[in-house]
């Protein structure tokens, strides 16, 4: 009974320091909005701001700034064309995959896992000479190819899902003279909708909150997306932590009601064909 108890007692101690980790940050960074330049230099960062010194004049810094709304405007423009592609490319090469049988099967899945298993930085200077050959470097264009190329994860999803798809759904297609284009686009696509759901709400969430390939691929100040536009705030002439943290929360706003409204999506996509009956 006792070491039942410990066991308990030391589970829970874990669990609270984790829940920690991850909620400390996002506490210091609310704290930090709410403070002035004065009290972020001379209180504890732990430490919430006194209520009479409460401001939000950070908020509305950040909400004026015109650089805000053109990084919005660049980020829906790279979501809109990256998802459509993805979902686009995805279905029609997991359906391929998993329907089809021919000569390579295997070696072009394998191709496919390793892309996904090989860490992006080991290729960036291939990659960014690539886009650069192109012409693509300093448009929107090149984080548009990136999404769609590099990150391969919507395979696994629709691949799983289709996986539980009956069979003889295409076998009744095509007896009633469907062809493969109109069977799948008619019949199987549809079908596919939880797992578009979730492949559109888990790339969402990447390329909104990404700043590395935006930052690398269009330093331009006019192609500046939603995590770039942080950088006027962090740089050492305007740097300013107060309204750092508040654009952090506004620009972390969308992603997280995306999360907690499409949360069953993303559990049902991903685990989708993980069970055989």
């Amino acid at each position: 009974m006792v070491k039942r108890t410990a066991s308990q007692v030391l589970k829970q101690i874990i669990c609270l320091g984790m829940v920690l980790i991850v909620i400390l940050p996002i506490l210091l960074t609310i704290f930090a909005a709410l403070k002035t330049k004065t009290a972020i230099n001379t209180t504890s960062p732990l430490a919430f701001p006194a209520f009479s010194e409460i401001t939000f004049d950070n908020f509305e810094k950040v909400l004026t700034d015109k650089y805000l709304w053109i990084g919005l405007k660049n980020t829906m423009i790279i979501l809109a064309f990256s998802l459509f592609f993805n979902v686009v490319f995805g279905t029609t090469t997991a359906y391929i995959l998993e329907r089809f049988n021919f000569r390579g099967k295997k070696f072009v899945i394998a191709l496919f896992f390793l892309g996904m298993l090989i860490p992006s930085f080991v290729t960036e200077i291939a990659r960014f000479r690539i886009i650069n050959s192109l012409g693509l470097y300093n448009t929107l264009a090149a984080p548009i190819v990136i999404y769609i190329a590099s990150d391969l994860m919507q395979l696994y999803i629709y691949r799983q899902f289709i996986s539980g798809l009956p069979v003889a759904l295409d076998e009744a297609a095509l007896l009633d003279g469907c062809s493969y284009f109109r069977l799948f686009w008619r019949v199987i696509f549809p079908l596919l909708a939880p797992a578009t759901a979730t492949v559109c709400i888990i790339k969402a969430i990447v390329i909104i909150n990404d700043m590395y390939v935006p930052y690398l691929y269009m330093p331009k100040n006019q192609l500046r997306t939603l995590t770039t536009f942080l950088m006027n705030y962090a740089n050492a002439q305007q740097g300013s932590w107060q309204t750092l943290a508040a654009g952090i929360i506004i620009i972390m706003i969308p992603t997280i009601v995306l999360y907690l409204f499409f949360q069953k999506y993303i559990l049902a996509g991903v685990t989708a064909g993980a069970v055989k009956e």
